[in-house]
């Protein structure tokens, strides 16, 4: 073997060791061993799907007023509105203005019930900065306690791209990654239309169309189904009207100034 070839063969075996060190070191992103979803070639929660384009949004204003028709969820004072699953107090507590997710405390369901609804939440990941991926300030908005808008600090942290902010979970990535910083204030505004059931069937499947932090990231999505992890969701016959649910991940998320319009 010539001198060059000798050579060749050694950058050869350090580029490939330089490799291999990066893809040990690189976050696992996703799964390939879930089910593809329809019309795509993407499976569930696939982190090879092509991650959103960063789009940074508008800096943050103050609270915006609940419109006179809109029921008002959480004004800052109290939790009188919640409760959890089983219908007993939620365990999460009132700071600042702010209902704060208790770790391992459960899930909370409001009392009040929707179909069709404009939703209005604001929301913050905790400012101090833990995990990554969907370990990082992971909540969850469920319409009709079942079909999730996901809540992430989607900010400078990949995950698969429909698990982070502003995605239909499992089922559509956001248009766009539109999320602040850490502890900064973040809003969703929501156009949620109920599935319709007949004798037992699916009659029309619900849509969604979400802006986040006033940019476009859903936009009249056809959702395929409720919410599940690694399976393809399907729909199953429930009431007209049911509760909204804010999930507990096991972070300390914030949320603020909740109000939903009944749409006729």
């Amino acid at each position: 073997m010539t001198m060059t070839n000798t050579r060749l063969v050694a950058a050869a075996l350090v580029s490939l060791a330089i490799g291999a060190a990066v893809a040990a070191q690189s976050p696992q992103l996703g799964y390939s061993d879930t089910p593809l979803l329809p019309g795509t070639k993407w499976h569930v929660h696939d982190g090879m799907r092509p991650q959103p384009t960063i789009v940074m949004p508008g800096a943050p204003g103050e609270p915006v007023p609940a419109p006179a028709d809109a029921v008002v969820l959480f004004d800052g004072r109290d939790l009188s509105r919640w409760q959890t699953a089983d219908g007993k107090l939620p365990g999460w507590r009132v700071m600042n203005g702010a209902m704060v997710v208790q770790p391992m405390s459960g899930d909370v369901v409001s009392k009040d019930t929707f179909g069709d609804v404009q939703l209005h939440i604001e929301f913050a990941t905790p400012e101090k900065v833990e995990g990554n991926g969907q370990n990082r300030g992971n909540s969850g908005v469920f319409l009709m306690e079942r079909y999730e808008v996901q809540v992430l600090d989607s900010f400078k942290n990949q995950t698969y791209p429909d698990g982070q902010a502003g995605a239909v979970y499992g089922q559509f990535p956001p248009l766009v990654n539109a999320s602040r910083g850490p502890g900064q204030w973040q809003t969703y505004d929501i156009v949620f239309i109920a599935p319709r059931f007949a004798n037992g069937k699916l009659v029309s499947p619900g849509r969604a169309t979400v802006f986040h932090n006033d940019v476009l990231v859903q936009h009249d999505v056809t959702l395929i189904g409720q919410t599940v992890h690694r399976e393809i969701g399907t729909y199953e016959p429930h009431a007209d009207r049911l509760p909204i649910k804010l999930q507990d991940h096991g972070n300390p998320t914030k949320f603020r100034n909740i109000w939903a319009r009944r749409l006729q």
